[in-house]
């Protein structure tokens, strides 16, 4: 079914499509909504112009190349007939062209979409029209005898945008085919009945505060369902609906910007935009959607930190723990996060080697502490300077600076009943051993460092005086002895002397104190061990027989110096003499700790046998 396209049946054809189509939209727009209507006629209206006026140019071009003859001419026409006979042989005689149909139509008969027509067809009603495809005998149905198609249901572009059907002609009597069947294309065309829609919203989206005009918020986009290619349904204008006149929207890229300067986060966050897209190119009749968007001012560091007071007031007890906090002070910051951060420091004042101040990461408080001990007796008040300062500082506002401020920190020291306070931290006393009982080897001394200065009362930790050696008195903290002393049982004592306030018994202090045992000659000197000494009979005068030594548990200054002799009924003994032997001192060991042992100095002397003359 390939045959020669007869021009003027063509154009012919196509005029009684067209104009069924515009007589068939007539008769129902008055049943149809106004702006519906509107549209329809601005749609069809230069299509119809444009079919009339071009198409017939188009097609006639077949016939007029065609050797049409004068009508007088019989070789001609002759000629012509069996040309015509050659090629309708070889080629189909269907007359046609592509179809269209509108969707969303409905009216009380069915739609007529157009007229199959085969140059076999004489007119004599026996040629049979049959179509098949997409949606053939259920969408579209054609008229067997006439060939005239028609649409029986309300199409949608949307949902199928055009059918491939198949036409055949055949014979009525004998159902055989006389062309070959031939395929063709049922386009449904669009009108505007779908508006725009924002599938991602509602947006949120966020820019920093105080920037400049122009600067890119975010990028909204809308769909429409409709042609884009037919027409302007969907073709798309974006505008602002809510808030102006702090941002814009360009119309055709829906790219939001700020339409106002210097927006400030602290005075306003959050602003709600509503944002417009209408079809049709943002004209009368055009359908439209909307969306919103959450536009959030973000921060950025365009404000320093302020005291909320200038002048701040804390007292603190004077035996306050070293490192306590004493008290806090703000510097409040209208910025947010890092924006708001700042260090604090004391920069001037009479205590800034006596307290410290450090910045609380969670609260963002200054944070002021004690570095050195405080003392109500020596100083009963100090004045600070503190200085907040923004840790990360925007150059783009640096104009607006400085980024800091000042406080001043009054601090009352407040007196704390404190223990008692000995006049040394340890003592170190001196005694003989033979020093009387009750007589006083030394003697301590304290005070309430107080205002009030409560009585002390003295007394002897007996944990470490057990066998009770020395007393004290409780009203002077004279300390006598108790019990003889042994240089040589025991040269050191060590004893806690308490001192209490009579008027709060919780305050009390301990002090060390050392008791040295001094040495008096007590102790006759000892030979070293026992002797016992061999002679030969034969023995020189002068030869040494016998080394001897002495050993004594005093402990003179200068230490020991013995005599020896024999004894006296030897004296007389003409065999053996004695002698000091001056070149022999064993020297003193070393003493461990306090409890030394005493030294030892050994003498030692020579016997000789020494022959009579």
């Amino acid at each position: 079914m390939t045959g020669k396209l007869n021009g003027s049946c063509f154009y012919n054809l196509n005029y009684f499509y067209v104009d069924c189509a515009v007589n068939t939209w007539r008769s129902s727009c008055g049943t149809m909504p106004e702006r519906l209507t509107e549209m329809l006629m601005d749609t069809w209206t230069p299509l119809i112009i444009l079919w009339i006026t071009v198409l017939p140019s188009i097609y006639m071009a077949p016939m007029n190349q065609s050797q049409v003859l004068p009508s007088g001419s019989s070789t001609g026409l002759k000629r012509l007939t069996e040309e015509q006979r050659v090629l309708n042989r070889s080629k189909r005689g269907w007359v046609w062209n592509q179809m269209f149909v509108l969707e969303e139509f409905s009216g009380p008969e069915p739609i007529l979409v157009g007229r199959l027509h085969t140059d076999l067809d004489p007119g004599s009603s026996k040629i049979k029209y049959i179509l098949s495809g997409d949606g053939a005998g259920t969408i579209f149905v054609i008229n067997d005898k006439t060939g005239d198609i028609h649409a029986m249901k309300r199409l949608d572009r949307e949902e199928k945008a055009e059918y491939t059907l198949t036409a055949q002609a055949v014979d009525r009597d004998t159902n055989k085919p006389l062309e070959p069947p031939s395929e063709f294309i049922i386009k449904v065309q669009d009108i505007n009945d779908n508006a725009p829609e924002f599938v991602d919203g509602p947006y949120h989206a966020t820019v920093p505060e105080m920037s400049v005009v122009g600067t890119f918020v975010t990028k909204v986009t809308a769909t429409d369902a409709d042609d884009p290619v037919y027409g302007n349904s969907a073709k798309l204008v974006y505008s602002i609906l809510e808030g102006q006149p702090y941002f814009s929207i360009e119309p055709h890229t829906a790219i939001i910007k700020t339409a106002l300067p210097n927006m400030d986060r602290e005075a306003k966050e959050e602003y709600f935009v509503v944002i417009q897209a209408k079809d049709m190119g943002g004209h009368m009749g055009g359908l439209s959607g909307t969306t919103t968007v959450t536009i959030t001012l973000t921060d950025v560091n365009d404000n320093p930190p302020k005291f909320a007071q200038s002048l701040y007031h804390f007292s603190v007890m004077e035996d306050v723990a070293l490192g306590e906090p004493i008290g806090r002070v703000k510097a409040n910051d209208l910025d947010i996060g890092e924006n708001a951060k700042s260090s604090y420091d004391i920069i001037e004042g009479d205590g800034m080697d006596i307290f410290e101040i450090t910045t609380d990461a969670q609260t963002q408080d200054g944070v002021i502490r004690v570095r050195k001990p405080l003392d109500f007796e020596t100083k009963k008040s100090y004045t600070l300077k503190v200085e907040a300062a923004n840790v990360h500082i925007d150059p783009r506002f640096i104009s607006g600076g400085p980024f800091k401020d000042t406080a001043t920190v009054k601090i009352v020291v407040e007196d704390a009943d404190e223990p008692p306070v000995f006049s040394s931290p340890t003592y170190l006393l001196e005694v003989h051993e033979n020093a009387a009982i009750n007589s006083v080897i030394g003697q301590v001394t304290a005070h309430d460092p107080d205002v009030s200065s409560s009585p002390i009362r003295f007394s002897i930790d007996r944990h470490t005086d057990l066998e009770r050696q020395f007393n004290i008195n409780a009203e002077d903290g004279k300390i006598t002895l108790a019990t003889p002393l042994d240089r040589e049982t025991n040269t050191w004592h060590n004893i806690t002397i308490v001192a209490t306030e009579t008027r709060n018994h919780s305050q009390v202090s301990r002090v060390p104190v050392t008791i040295k045992v001094l040495d008096v000659n007590d102790n006759a000197p000892e030979f070293a061990s026992e002797h016992e000494a061999f002679l030969c009979e034969n023995g020189k005068p002068g030869q040494v027989i016998q080394i001897v030594s002495a050993v004594d548990k005093d402990d003179p200054k200068n230490g020991h110096y013995f005599l020896y002799s024999l004894l006296p009924e030897m004296v007389n003994n003409p065999n053996f003499t004695i002698k000091k032997n001056e070149g022999c001192r064993a020297p003193d060991r070393q003493i461990p700790s306090l409890l030394r042992p005493k030294p030892e100095v050994i003498h030692q002397v020579f016997i000789r046998l020494e022959r009579p003359t």
